[in-house]
């Protein structure tokens, strides 16, 4: 039997870091092996909240590739391709904003989050408020059995769904409807306490040297009220131990649950414990980093390979699309 397709993307805004592996590439690895999976640099995308400064986004599609090929994603196993590459997006995403209502777009729950956060630039554009039909589009054209997304995305995941069967009320019966594919993300805490997130400057970058982490590890704020080593602390209140549950042992954080309270261990010591298991985490990532590095022609070839293979079902459903609506 076929296997089922499962399509997913990620924009090039910035240098990917520890976040985005563990919240996402390291499913799409274990995905690969099981579904026809289908991953996409969302260049367009980027550009909703990064039009004025596109300078460097070249670079960031290049090292975003890097950082998914290091990381284990297999093209042979899985597709890799850019957005811009396929014109295809464009036109399907034309063709559903001439159907999809505004108030549905209006209601997105991070429509009004983002403007209200992202005071630095101007987001009242259409763009900006039409991600949503350009995101249906990527996803539509593929005719993606799933969408690997977590509980707070399922509301952008139903409003692909919802244009797609209003596209088909209207012109028959030619998309089909995505299914979530439910995924727990861990949740990573930067070097400051809060969501690790490029905005914030608190990321362990995957570009990061071993001696560049380990100095931003050893930096990391702990449990406030810890000023002294004698001091008690609360693991469940500290971003440290976060990550000690992720990449430590258990045996390892059991023992900070337990002597944390009471303070029989200092937070440097747990320090240096979680950078002794995160930096063997890493290195054979890095290692294959640097060989791409080394080897930048191979990851363009990727990209225009895959683009290649993907722009072929991409005309396919877009042809079906444009009979459909007798165009």
């Amino acid at each position: 039997m076929a296997k089922k397709r499962v399509l997913s993307g990620m924009q090039p805004s910035g240098l990917l870091h520890l976040g985005n592996l563990m919240g996402a590439l390291e499913n799409w690895r274990k995905l690969q092996d099981e579904y026809e999976c289908y991953y996409f640099i969302a260049d367009w995308h980027a550009l909703t909240t990064q039009y004025a400064d596109t300078s460097k986004m070249r670079t960031y599609v290049h090292e975003m590739v890097i950082d998914w090929l290091a990381a284990g994603l297999d093209p042979e196993k899985c597709v890799l391709f850019q957005q811009s590459q396929l014109p295809e997006h464009a036109v399907l995403h034309v063709l559903f904003s001439m159907i999809t209502p505004l108030p549905w777009l209006e209601r997105v729950p991070t429509y009004k989050e983002k403007l209200e956060q992202i005071d630095d630039r101007d987001l009242y554009t259409y763009g900006f408020l039409g991600y949503p039909v350009l995101q249906a589009a990527d996803i539509l054209i593929y005719k993606a059995d799933y969408v690997p997304v977590g509980v707070d995305q399922l509301p952008h995941l139903e409003l692909t769904r919802e244009i797609g069967r209003r596209f088909n009320a209207f012109y028959g019966d030619v998309l089909p409807e995505p299914q979530p594919l439910l995924t727990q993300y861990p949740k990573l805490l930067g070097t400051d306490g809060r969501k690790m997130s490029k905005s914030y400057n608190n990321c362990l970058y995957l570009s990061d040297t071993p001696e560049e982490i380990t100095k931003k590890v050893m930096a990391m704020i702990t449990d406030p009220a810890r000023v002294r080593r004698q001091d008690p602390g609360n693991p469940d209140i500290c971003p440290l131990y976060t990550l000690d549950q992720i990449f430590a042992p258990k045996e390892w954080c059991a023992h900070v649950k337990r002597e944390c309270p009471k303070a029989g261990i200092g937070c440097v010591d747990d320090k240096r414990e979680l950078l002794k298991h995160l930096l063997e985490y890493l290195r054979p990532l890095q290692e294959r980093r640097q060989a791409l590095i080394a080897d930048p022609k191979k990851v363009a070839e990727i990209i225009a390979a895959g683009s290649a293979k993907a722009r072929v079902i991409a005309k396919e459903t877009l042809a079906r699309v444009q009979d459909a609506m007798k165009l």
